[in-house]
């Protein structure tokens, strides 16, 4: 049996690599790493063994078949063609280890098929992981690569070629019966039901469970599961499910008091980039940050418990502009025959004379962003490319001072009444503001806080100017986040302070001001903004007024396979792959999570549908 080693050592070549690529992110993530026990730190390896057989049996198919022809053709050069193979394989997944070493720091689950959109846009995505260590990361990168090559070439490679001198039927049929027996392995076992990525969990701890994945195999199963039929998320019966959801939204007849002064005033929403609450003063936040936002809303109607729907920039725009809600595998933005379905509040004002637009300083195109807002109807789109090159002085395209000057003309020209929403940029990283630092420090935290206070002062200049002329009388200025942000305090992944956000209403129509404390969501919005107008709402179903005082209060929230579920008690987080709680808030009633649960399966089965 001699001559089938080769065959044993190849695959067990890659337990080794993923061995390797295991501790290389228990290392990295050392501070995350020392709040496990020792126990728990070697059961990682014990429950991701078969996931990593599982990798391993992938990646061995290619070679399995070339050894099956060498088997019957000795002259075919199978050692050089695996050789190959290896080596370009070696360099791929070593690329995916650093990337998802970076990206783990920075959206708290390991890579899967949501990270792969943003490839189409490679300066955006380097944008996004600018704030990462590059050069430890291309010192890791390069460092894998050098340790993969030495233990194949010294300790691997000599058995991979053992070349047969005489043809012999059993050996063909045996290595055939290799080849075909990967699919052990590939599945997980012979169990009835192939593994899934819970077979890898085993601890209360959600780290300890995200060190267990095997990263290619994570990659692979999230890819070939992109377009799945089905509801990984049946909590309940489909009846059960929705009839749980009803009961949240079904509270009778609504009771809401006027903001407006004028009844069909100009609209601006101004969406802010990584706006955390933890950063604005007026919402208990670090004082000093954010002083113009602050005072706009001591002069305006400030909501003081609302969460971002999700954790990404263009989920934020589905929630904001069409109140649907965030899917926790995907998004809806991917598929624009979904998103071609939607409601949006553009659609509902056209209705009554309104015109739209849509401003950014970045690229449109980046995360379908720009395929949404076509399909929503959006009249005029406005991004980088329509500022002279001299503006575009960021990595990811304008700063915010450009955007809005060119924003404030741009609204001058409309038609009233208008729908005009605004993106900013400058608070993304990797937070390269044109201007003195405010604050000092070169840590990221600082950066951060120094872009954010950047976009409040362009914020105070814009509304200074706006006071000054007739527009202001007869608009109404809803200033939103698109999503919250882990710093400051590098919040984990699934806590509700990284999702709570400020939300904003000012302008001269607004003739109420002071303190919601109402809880809601990013979905929430448009229902609240249409109600003042008496216009219909019934298609934003996932919508509630947040000034009905009948309405009940909640926000759901979603995260990569999980969710959190907020009320006036406080807030539980749920991961979907174990389904069990991350984090409960003290006096939480844990029988609330029942409708996070429902609200998880009935929007996901909402989207399926679409």
């Amino acid at each position: 049996m001699k001559k089938y080693k080769g065959y044993l050592y190849y695959f067990l070549y890659w337990i080794v690599f993923f061995v390797i690529a295991r501790a290389a992110f228990l290392l990295y993530h050392f501070h995350l790493t020392k709040t496990l026990t020792a126990g728990e730190i070697s059961k990682t390896f014990l429950y991701g063994l078969r996931m990593d057989a599982s990798a391993a049996g992938y990646i061995c198919f290619i070679p399995f078949l070339l050894f099956f022809v060498q088997s019957f053709a000795f002259r075919f050069p199978a050692k050089k063609i695996i050789r190959i193979y290896t080596y370009s394989i070696i360099v791929i997944i070593s690329f995916l280890i650093i990337a998802d070493l970076g990206l783990y720091t920075a959206w708290g689950y390991r890579m899967d098929a949501t990270p792969l959109q943003y490839f189409k846009s490679p300066k955006e995505m380097g944008a996004t992981i600018s704030s990462a260590p590059v050069f430890s990361l291309l010192l890791i990168f390069v460092l894998l690569i050098a340790i993969y090559i030495f233990l194949y070439k010294k300790y691997f490679s000599p058995f991979i070629d053992r070349p047969q001198k005489k043809f012999h039927i059993a050996d063909s049929f045996f290595s055939l019966f290799l080849l075909a027996f990967l699919i052990v392995p590939i599945r997980g076992g012979i169990q009835k039901i192939p593994m899934n990525v819970s077979d890898a969990y085993f601890s209360e701890k959600i780290f300890a469970d995200h060190a267990a994945i095997n990263l290619p195999w994570n990659i692979n199963h999230s890819l070939l599961n992109l377009h799945s039929p089905d509801n990984p998320f049946d909590y309940f019966s489909n009846a059960k499910s929705k009839q749980l959801v009803k009961s949240l939204y079904d509270t009778g007849p609504k009771r809401i008091p006027s903001i407006l002064s004028v009844e069909k005033p100009n609209i601006i929403f101004i969406i802010l980039e990584s706006y955390t609450a933890k950063w604005v003063g007026c919402l208990g936040g670090v004082p000093g940050v954010t002083p113009n936002l602050d005072k706009i809303a001591e002069d305006g109607l400030l909501f003081t418990n609302i969460y971002a729907a999700g954790d990404r920039s263009e989920k934020g725009q589905m929630a904001i502009l069409s109140g649907y809600p965030n899917q926790a595998i995907t998004s809806i933005i991917k598929t624009p025959t979904k998103t071609r379905q939607l409601p949006s509040i553009n659609q509902s004002l056209e209705k009554i004379g309104y015109r739209s637009s849509y401003t950014y300083g970045g690229e449109l195109e980046f995360a379908n962003i720009k395929s949404y807002l076509i399909n929503i109807g959006i009249e005029r789109l406005v991004d980088k490319y329509d500022f002279p090159v001299s503006e575009r002085t960021t990595s990811w395209g304008v700063h915010d001072q450009y955007v809005f000057n060119r924003f404030y003309d741009d609204i001058h020209k409309e038609k009233q009444p208008f729908f005009a929403a605004m993106f900013t940029l400058s608070s993304h990283e990797p937070y390269d503001v044109p201007m003195k630092p405010h604050f000092s420090g070169k840590d990221e935290t600082t950066l951060f806080k120094n872009s954010v206070y950047y976009t409040d002062s362009v914020i105070g200049h814009f509304i200074n100017r706006l006071k000054q002329d007739a527009l202001w009388k007869n608009t109404l200025i809803v200033f939103v986040a698109d999503h919250g942000h882990p710093i400051p305090g590098y919040d984990p992944n699934d806590r509700p302070s990284k999702f709570r956000i400020p939300l904003i209403f000012s302008g001269g129509a607004l003739s109420m001001k002071g303190r919601i404390d109402n809880i809601g969501s990013q979905t929430d919005i448009v229902t609240t903004v249409l109600d003042q107008l008496h216009l219909p709402t019934k298609d934003f179903k996932w919508g509630k007024d947040l000034l009905d005082s009948s309405a009940k209060q909640f926000a759901f929230y979603s995260f990569n396979d999980g969710f959190g579920f907020v009320t006036p008690n406080g807030t539980e987080t749920m991961d979907n792959i174990s389904r069990k709680p991350i984090f409960i808030s003290p006096g939480y009633d844990t029988s609330d999570i029942k409708y996070g649960k429902a609200y998880m399966q009935f929007s996901y089965q909402d989207f399926l549908e679409r």
